[in-house]
């Protein structure tokens, strides 16, 4: 198991012996049933800990709320604690105690409301493989001092496995973390307003949060928006964002961001989003005459330069976005796209392009590419001019294999892409252009290409270091080897006929 996917010793036990128990459960469903027993889990622990640790101090303190609100802690009452729910995990009424206990959560805390699960009780989710789950996650304490994230990372290993496990489905809630790690350090969200209207379970936003402490800055510089349309990501998105203490204006509900943008009036300093792929019923034929198309109106068979407009829509004066879309939104010329994309690179909005490799997700094994977009490539005083110029990168032969369908972006190839990035925009950079990796575009070059954005088009292919062998010894070398093959492929055929034959086939 590679660094990105942050395994720490026992997620992938806990995972394997928690799928065990999930009988004739889909993933899916079983996904909100795991994640509700882990999140109750760790903010009981998070809340016994500070409990005993009051108790300790012997101020008789351990029942102020106060003490825990201070301290980014949910008051979790008596009969929602754990150690009720453990002590209880054989009864056939555990369902609907885990049930009362969502319930006294959300009543005590009204941040979580509406977004804890209550599903217990119902007749189909095992009472017995219930206990055996309570049983299992009650031997991992999810909380001490010593591992601030711990409980987040169990959380992201398991989204990443539920995603595998739904197939396609999957995807609609997780990005895999080494794509969002790419995005994030490129655009370097250190303080601002961050924004993603396709917020999945939120991963977007807790690598921001990483980026940010891991280069000791204050994590309380970000404001974080965003919003979602399915109903169970959104509460997903909701508690993956709650363990973490991290405070997000996600609107009141979930909802559609084409048709209720939730924040029409945000101006955002960065966007990290990855849109579902290609959307086909969008409703855009409902929203001919909306204020964000200034580019074009987007073919309402395809959502992607919806989205793009969108996300421009919604850019601070100096802001940039980080987009994952399909590779087809690179070059297509159906239904007005490649009109849009002309005035969008015409605008001088486009700053970089990515190519990356297949089978990075878990949903589809298509390549995508990373969307730089950029308010500001003139005048920003953090950067250089990059006025009528794009940056490609191709990055399609970096990664690596972790199973037999998934590719993973390593940490040395994150860094190259963002290196890169970096060093083309930055004003001390030393950016030079490297053959079939990497190169600067001016806009008359892509005129040329017809605004084709496939980063392939622009590196050009990679230089093959000459061996010394002269062709013409090389041409004799190779047509002497494939006679031999020739001659060895002739004899096989010629076994294989007398088998035939020999058991009455003739070919």
């Amino acid at each position: 198991m590679s660094e990105q996917t942050g395994n720490i010793g026992f997620e992938e036990t806990l995972w394997k012996a928690a799928d065990k128990l999930r009988g004739s459960m889909d993933a899916a469903e079983y996904k909100h049933v795991v994640l509700g027993l882990i999140f109750l889990k760790y903010i009981s622990d998070k809340f016994e800990t500070r409990f005993n640790e009051l108790i300790e101090e012997g101020e008789g303190f351990e029942e102020d709320r106060d003490e825990y609100a201070a301290e980014n802690i949910f008051w979790v009452p008596k009969e929602a604690r754990w150690s009720f729910i453990m002590d209880n995990a054989k009864d056939p009424k555990i369902g609907q105690f885990i049930d009362d206990a969502m319930i006294l959560i959300e009543k005590e805390n009204p941040t979580l409301k509406g977004v804890l699960d209550k599903r217990y009780a119902r007749p189909e989710i095992d009472k017995r493989r219930l206990g055996e789950l309570i049983d299992l996650i009650s031997t991992i304490k999810l909380h001490n001092n010593g591992e601030k994230d711990l409980l987040g990372r169990v959380y992201e290993y398991f989204l990443g496995q539920f995603a595998s496990a739904e197939g396609k489905g999957g995807g609609e809630f997780y990005t895999p973390t080494s794509i969002v790690k790419t995005l994030v350090e490129m655009i370097e969200p250190y303080q601002g307003r961050v924004y993603d209207p396709c917020c999945g379970s939120g991963g977007m936003f807790i690598q921001s949060e990483k980026f940010v402490e891991d280069h000791q800055g204050k994590v309380d510089n970000l404001s974080i928006y965003g919003q979602e349309l399915n109903s169970t990501t959104w509460k997903l998105c909701r508690m993956n964002l709650a363990i973490r203490g991290l405070d997000a204006n996600l609107g009141p509900h979930h909802e559609d961001t084409f048709h209720n943008d939730l924040h029409k009036t945000l101006k955002a300093d960065y966007i990290l989003a990855n849109p579902p792929f290609n959307i086909s019923d969008w409703g855009g034929e409902r929203l001919k005459d909306d204020v964000r198309w200034k580019y074009g109106i987007p073919p309402s068979g395809n959502a992607n330069y919806a989205w793009l407009q969108h996300m421009v829509y919604h850019l601070a004066p100096n802001g940039t976005a980080g987009i994952v879309l399909a590779n087809g939104s690179l070059s297509s010329n159906t239904s007005n796209e490649g009109e849009i994309r002309k005035n969008l690179l015409e605008a001088d909005l486009v700053d970089a392009i990515v190519a990356l490799p297949d089978k990075l997700f878990y949903s589809t094994g298509i390549p995508v590419s990373l969307w730089i977009l950029n308010r500001n490539k003139k005048d920003n005083p953090s950067f250089r001019s990059r006025e009528h110029e794009v940056l490609f990168i191709d990055a399609r032969k970096l990664g690596e294999m972790v199973d037999r369908r998934h590719r993973e972006l390593k940490d040395e190839d994150i860094q190259k892409i963002s290196e890169t990035y970096h060093s083309w925009r930055n004003k001390d950079g030393d950016y030079e252009d490297i053959q079939g990796f990497c190169k600067s575009a001016k806009l008359e070059e892509i005129r040329g290409h017809e605004y084709v954005l496939t980063p392939g088009r622009y590196v050009g292919i990679e230089e093959v270091e000459d061996d010394g062998i002269p062709f013409d010894e090389k041409m004799v070398n190779m047509t002497s080897e494939l006679a031999e093959l020739f001659a060895k492929s002739r004899h096989l055929e010629e076994e294989i006929r007398k088998s035939l034959g020999g058991i009455g086939y003739e070919v």
